[in-house]
């Protein structure tokens, strides 16, 4: 039915010929795993409902389920293996530095592996941002690092007030989530940070000024410009902006280089910081190192987390000194002393260069974006086809259908239904944006050609297969 992975340490598989096999419609049906899980785990899992296997190992861009069916992954951790599954050397680096007897967790005090991290971190920024940055290390997760940078923010500043984006994605802890754009996740919350405001993000084909294209970021940023400088708009001065360049769980909507530019440009006149969430655009995925990087600018706060820890847990943030107004303890965390994900981390970091996984990012992505485009001339469920470098996506929508705003129709329901398709022929992909009518493509930094092809044969044939569910529910 399909081939079976071949894990042994030893073996250096080939990602060209790693792709599933698939004569048959895979069978997703619980097995005893899953239905273990489903009877002991709590009811706030999300990913399992959409995708019920039961992994049981992994190479490369390739897992393999607890029934022996092989999948494409182009999720990868919600892009938190930039490497892909089980990586050999990152594997190697971790056996390493439990050998030499390193403590697992070192709170913030020093080591060798830290040291290592923390050089190697400062040489993947650009030079001029490096020249004077600080490093935090924050808890595990992501949310952890919003949560202190806008901590820092505050302090700094001495202002109380935060601007976010529509579409905004920042994490799930409280003043994460009062940054985040998604309704469904605050409807049943109340007690959120207060003082949060939400502009318009650059989103061309659902354009807040009914412009579209670069008119209407134009007019996003004068909007932004306009409130700013307007002393009766009701917004006191935000002590900062926390933006997306590459706007993820939203809907992959990138930023114009000149639009990150003249929010720049804007928070410098006015005293503002500036905060890039580059927790999953970041290290190496948009085909930069960072996906600021395009614009040309600096942020004066940058959130890492995901990759950052080469698939072990890790969040930092990264600022100028002369942001560095913490007195000590202010913001802490048991686990910020991480030493397995210091070391697996900073391999990464090595890896992503020397082996050039931005250029393979950049190039794997436009081929990627070229057959999903090709696609969306033989379909008429996807309105647009967007990303940069390894972060794609697809919003899927009924045909020929407008709301009163001139905006196609979403079809979450069809986009279900692609998405389960898809994994019955061996690919795994996430959904997200407004309505949850996005498909997002999050693969391995190392993911080749070959192994794109597949995931736009699979995708356009769970399309197709698919079409019949449209013509049954009309």
């Amino acid at each position: 039915m399909q081939n079976v992975l071949n894990l042994t340490p030893e073996t250096h598989l080939s990602n060209d010929q790693e792709i599933p096999l698939v004569s048959e419609l895979y069978n997703l049906t619980p097995d005893n795993v899953l239905l273990s899980q489903e009877h002991y785990e709590s009811e706030v899992r999300s990913y399992s409902r959409r995708l019920p296997l039961a992994i049981n190992k992994s190479r490369g861009a390739i897992i393999e389920d607890t029934k022996g069916q092989v999948y494409l992954d182009c999720l990868a951790g919600a892009g938190t293996l930039a490497l892909g599954h089980n990586h050999f050397e990152i594997n190697q680096v971790m056996i390493e530095q439990l050998n030499q007897g390193v403590p697992y967790q070192t709170l913030d005090i020093t080591t060798p592996a830290k040291d290592k991290f923390i050089k190697s971190v400062m040489q993947f920024l650009p030079p001029n941002f490096a020249e004077n940055a600080r490093i935090q290390f924050c808890g595990p997760s992501g949310a952890d690092a919003i949560e202190a940078s806008i901590k820092l923010a505050k302090l700094y500043t001495k202002r109380n007030t935060m601007i976010s984006f529509h579409g905004a994605y920042h994490g799930m802890t409280n003043g994460a989530l009062s940054l985040t754009g998604n309704l469904g996740a605050k409807k049943r919350r109340s007690g959120l940070m207060s003082d949060v405001h939400f502009f318009p993000f650059p989103y061309s084909l659902r354009c807040t000024f009914g412009l579209g294209g670069m008119e209407g970021a134009k007019q996003s940023i004068r909007y932004i410009e306009s409130v700013l400088s307007d002393d009766e708009s009701g917004i006191t001065k935000p002590a900062a902006i926390i933006v997306e360049p590459i706007q993820g769980e939203g809907g992959v909507n990138p930023a114009p280089a000149f639009w990150l530019q003249e929010l720049r440009r804007i928070t410098t006149e006015q005293g503002i910081l500036l905060i890039f969430d580059e927790i999953q655009c970041g290290i190496g995925r948009s085909g930069d190192n960072f996906a600021f990087e395009e614009s040309g600018i600096e942020p004066d706060i940058l959130v890492l987390s995901k990759a950052i820890g080469g698939g072990m847990p890790m969040s930092v943030i990264l600022y100028n000194k002369k942001f560095d107004c913490w007195n000590a303890g202010e913001h802490t965390g048991t686990f910020r002393g991480n030493q397995l994900a210091m070391a697996s981390g900073a391999k990464t970091l090595e890896i992503i260069q020397r082996d050039n996984l931005t250029d393979n990012a950049k190039q794997r992505g436009e081929q990627l974006r070229a057959l999903l485009c090709a696609i969306q001339t033989e379909t008429d469920c996807i309105a647009e086809v967007r990303g940069r470098g390894l972060m794609c996506g697809i919003e899927i929508v009924k045909a020929g259908e407008f709301n009163t705003l001139g905006h196609p129709v979403h079809d979450p329901a069809r986009a279900a239904l692609i998405q389960r398709a898809a994994l019955e022929r061996g690919l795994i992909i996430e959904k997200g944006g407004r309505q949850g009518a996005v498909l997002r493509f999050l693969p391995p930094l190392i993911i080749s050609e070959t192994q794109i092809n597949f995931v736009a044969d699979t995708v356009k044939a769970a399309i197709i297969a698919t079409q019949d569910d449209v013509i049954d529910a009309a």
